[in-house]
């Protein structure tokens, strides 16, 4: 089929946008807080850390439980990741409509990367273990490049990878953090409706799309181009 000239790329955020990873995410915290002697965390507060990076995750989750000034941060770290490593795609699942829209764009011609806070060796084995790597010609990771997401250096390296211009690309997200890293990088950016960051919707209307699956995105892509580009 052919393919929209005017967007050639795709750039994707992976937990809450592809990947309802919370359950695993929670479950590994739970196991760093209890081997601190601590209580796990209730779910939703854990889940609300989700989004920034795991290493701003883990200082949540040892301030909430009482444990920021007594527990040394790159220790906890390691641990959490320890934890994380065997849990990983365990619970986690991939939302409805992603793998037949990731598909869709690839059948549309579209080059796809995924770019995450999650550390790159992370996002890759559950990539590779749901099946998604397949959909998706580069990964991005929260530890690829010396910042990450909301700075637009996530998003410009991976356009580099691809060889496509940013102008040429797009940002699929579901949080501020996305919506601020496009903004920086002069990208327009969707934002999915399910995901842990759109519950509040402030960021809602600075978006350029708000979409309820993936497998709308390359109609969206077509329909909104008039607008964006105004």
């Amino acid at each position: 089929m052919a393919m929209n000239r005017d967007y050639h790329a795709v750039l994707i955020d992976l937990d809450g946008t592809m990947v309802d990873t919370a359950p695993d995410i929670v479950a590994a915290a739970g196991l760093m807080l209890t081997d601190f002697g601590a209580t796990p965390l209730p779910y939703d507060r854990v889940a609300g850390f989700i989004g920034n990076g795991l290493r701003k995750l883990v200082q949540r989750s040892l301030d909430a439980a009482g444990l920021g000034k007594r527990v040394e941060l790159d220790h906890a770290q390691a641990v959490f990741e320890r934890h994380y490593a065997v849990t990983n795609a365990k619970l986690s699942r991939v939302f409805p409509g992603v793998m037949a829209g990731l598909r869709a764009l690839q059948q549309h011609g579209y080059r796809c990367a995924c770019v995450t806070n999650k550390p790159q060796a992370l996002a890759a084995a559950l990539l590779d273990k749901t099946g998604l790597a397949a959909f998706l010609d580069v990964l991005v990771g929260g530890d690829t490049v010396a910042s990450m997401k909301p700075s637009p250096e996530p998003l410009w390296h991976a356009c580099r990878l691809l060889d496509v211009e940013p102008e040429r690309c797009v940002l699929v997200g579901d949080s501020s953090v996305d919506v601020a890293a496009a903004r920086a990088a002069a990208l327009p950016v969707f934002i999915v409706s399910y995901g842990y960051g759109s519950a509040s919707g402030a960021d809602l209307p600075r978006c350029d799309a708000l979409i309820d699956s993936f497998e709308a995105l390359p109609a969206i892509l077509a329909q909104a181009r008039p607008a964006l580009r105004a």
